[in-house]
């Protein structure tokens, strides 16, 4: 396991009244994003030696995990880690449910090795798709028990098999992670399932694999992100495409989504021709920034859409389009999700969803709830193709970067003020993505998808001003 440690140097910058967030880039020749921080906190990076993360002075990390190690139960750890939520254990603690964005073909990446050497020790009963035996779709998600004061792993292993592509996903209110394929592959040659779903995967600390149940009644579509109302319930979900939709489904059993209930799309008030993402090609008004629009919701049938049609049936009967909807998380009484290629300048957009008080009742429209472009900074200095999103504790959304070089971690403070709090020190398409706090500790986890690793930072958090 290794560890990366610096000296906590204590300065006066690091709370600045008005603000909360981490620093700004001290300027050199190849940091040409220098001086395009809005926000100072908690002064300039420092470049790591082991080239894996740049962080302020004062916070370090540990990496927890590695693509092709073996894990606790004897499989190997698979490759493209993505979204991720951190829980609280037993005894200090937090168990971290990671996705793995993984396709049957990619086997050198796999759990069972790179032959699937190790496929037959599987238990088939809990493997959604096995590929008929020749190509099992290698995606899904692991769970990581990790001692916070100890800073150690206690145990790894696979909780979820068989599914493909596992991108985001989200968090809910009765302990469990909701897992997304971002595919919509059909039942064919090689594959004995559709895909395209949403699966639940219980939150254990000891080894135990998800019974792969298809959330069929959420829609089959090119899925990110969801995140859940914790009042009501309601799941609001994020579609990876250029000319995708938001989702609502109301379940009908509260914590019970595979109980069914109704699927929704999203629309704009009186706001026509209704697209958000602000294409310069694209004519008729621009959704401008900070102004809160008000949205309908309308059903949708036929949700399983075997043509993978959904979005195309949603925009016929009102939907707005989103550009590649992404991350998407819960905090503060608000939804907040990136959509990559919005804006302008194509680089990236944040939105912010505030639901009705009436949310999902016969009041809604008395009181509807409000879509509000948050920021849309069309500069590639303060973010490129976000991607994966959190809510911070003290309030900040906290944003992966999945650009086609240099990738750093983003801080956006409630008044859409920007800041940096990490550099992927990797060379090359090193995303970053499963942003996330522990909840029970400060310790924020991270994953770089490539070479694919796990990190765990810790530092100053204390400093940080709460809003």
């Amino acid at each position: 396991m290794d560890s990366t440690r610096r000296s906590f140097l204590k300065k006066t910058a690091y709370v600045t009244a008005g603000f909360t967030g981490l620093g700004r880039y001290v300027a050199t020749a190849e940091d040409p994003q220098a001086y395009h921080n809005e926000v100072d906190q908690f002064g300039p990076l420092v470049a790591d030696p082991a080239r894996i993360l740049d962080l302020p002075e004062g916070f370090s990390y540990v990496v927890l995990s590695r693509t092709g190690d073996f894990m606790s139960d004897g499989y190997r750890v698979p490759g493209a880690p993505d979204g991720m939520a951190a829980f609280a254990g037993a005894s200090g603690q937090a168990i971290i449910v990671r996705n793995h964005e993984l396709t049957p073909d990619r086997t050198f990446q796999g759990p069972y090795g790179v032959r699937n050497e190790l496929f037959g020790r599987i238990d088939r009963g809990k493997l959604y798709d096995a590929g008929k035996g020749q190509r099992p779709h290698l995606g899904g998600t692991t769970t990581i028990v990790y001692d916070l004061q100890k800073q150690s792993v206690v145990r790894e292993f696979l909780s979820l098999v068989g599914t493909s592509r596992n991108c985001a996903g989200g968090l809910t209110p009765w302990n469990s992670w909701v897992t997304c394929e971002e595919t919509v592959e059909l039942k064919g040659e090689f594959s004995e399932a559709d895909h395209g779903y949403n699966f639940e995967v219980p939150v254990t600390s000891e080894p135990r694999l998800a019974t792969p149940v298809p959330l069929k009644a959420m829609g089959r579509f090119n899925h990110e992100a969801i995140a859940v109302h914790p009042k009501t319930g309601i799941v609001y979900q994020t579609e990876d495409r250029g000319d995708g939709l938001i989702y609502r489904f109301l379940p009908n059993t509260y914590g019970d989504l595979a109980a069914g209930g109704k699927l929704q799309v999203l629309g704009l008030k009186d706001y026509n021709p209704g697209d958000t993402r602000n294409w310069p090609e694209i004519g008729g008004k621009k959704i401008p920034v900070g102004q809160p629009l008000d949205v309908v919701w309308m059903d949708i049938d036929n949700v399983e859409s075997p043509s993978d049609d959904l979005r195309v049936r949603g925009r016929a009967l009102g939907a707005v389009p989103f550009a590649r909807g992404e991350g998407m998380w819960y905090g503060r009484d608000d939804f907040y999700f990136a959509c990559t290629s919005g804006g302008a300048a194509k680089k990236g957009q944040i939105f912010r969803y505030k639901p009705s008080v009436y949310e999902a009742t016969e009041r809604e429209k008395e009181a509807p709830g409000t879509l509000e472009l948050f920021i849309e900074p069309n500069d590639i200095h303060l973010v490129e193709y976000c991607d994966n999103v959190t809510v911070a504790p003290w309030g900040d959304l906290i944003i992966a970067e999945d650009g086609v070089g240099k990738n750093y971690l983003r801080g956006i403070t409630p008044d859409g003020k920007i800041y940096t709090l990490a550099n992927n020190g990797y060379r090359g398409q090193a995303e970053f993505c499963g942003v996330c706090f522990a909840p029970n500790h400060p310790t924020l986890f991270v994953n770089i998808q490539t070479p694919g690793i796990t990190l765990a930072v810790t530092g100053p958090w204390d400093q940080v001003r709460r809003h």
